[in-house]
């Protein structure tokens, strides 16, 4: 009998590894087995808990911060985030308070009750860079659809804090039509901009480039993507995916080697 439990618990806790654990709300915890993360937290400057996930390279050349699309949340880093993290950079996802379930739950806006206007996710970017900062590493700010272009003016307003940037599908989605481009202008570390192969988010990722510094920014015109990060998921864009990610580990090779 006593064989029979002990087989009985061991097969329990097998099953129980081969599971994503449940994430906690505390930092410094171990990573989970399946995708090699630990549940990361931090305040925003009006006290909201900022969740996210941080996936750490072993000898890491810089923190990769990633900021999600609209209607979206760190899980859309699910499959991103290890692949920036084996190359060697370390990468922290995180819950926008603007956004949703649309790559799963969203605990900021879970915790909020309500999802917020893109402008105000800005106040959680600005924790991140915090947070960061701490870390003493080289930091990128990686931003998607909304996110990336938030970026821009987070960048401006922070520096010496940020060593370059990655914009996929930036626009002017916010009242003010000039802000991004005006936020551009005032950035001095090396962009990388890109969009959907969609005409017109290519059009307006040029005028985005455009507005930053000569020399500083260069635009990825993919032969095949969809709007945001999600150009890097094979499962989104099987037939640009990997061209698409050679474009942004050159880039991110020659800011953070």
């Amino acid at each position: 009998m006593k064989s029979v439990h002990f087989g009985l618990l061991l097969l329990a806790a097998t099953a129980l590894s081969s599971c994503d654990k449940p994430e906690t709300k505390y930092n410094n915890v171990p990573p989970t087995a399946a995708h090699a993360w630990a549940p990361v937290t931090f305040k925003a400057d009006d006290d909201l808990t900022v969740f996210g996930r941080r996936y750490d390279a072993a000898r890491p050349k810089a923190v990769i911060l990633l900021f999600h699309q609209a209607e979206s949340s760190k899980g859309e880093y699910t499959e991103i985030a290890p692949r920036l993290r084996d190359a060697g950079y370390t990468a922290i996802a995180i819950d926008q308070r603007s956004g949703g379930k649309l790559y799963g739950d969203n605990e900021t806006v879970a915790l909020l009750g309500k999802s917020t206007d893109y402008l105000d996710a800005k106040r959680d970017l600005q924790a991140a860079l915090t947070f960061a900062g701490a870390l003493k590493l080289p930091v990128i700010l990686w931003g998607s659809s909304y996110s990336s272009s938030l970026v821009f003016p987070l960048a401006a307003e922070n520096p010496g804090k940020v060593r370059a940037i990655l914009a996929f599908s930036p626009g002017e989605y916010f009242p003010d039509k000039a802000l991004v481009r005006t936020a551009a202008a005032k950035v001095q570390v090396p962009v990388f901009v890109t969009s959907a192969s969609d005409p017109e988010e290519v059009a307006e990722a040029k005028a985005i480039a455009a507005a930053v510094p000569a020399g500083k920014a260069e635009q990825y015109v993919p032969a095949a993507a969809v709007h945001g990060s999600s150009m890097l998921i094979a499962a989104k864009e099987p037939k640009g995916a990997e061209a698409n990610w050679a474009a942004v580990m050159a880039f991110l090779k020659k800011v953070a080697p």
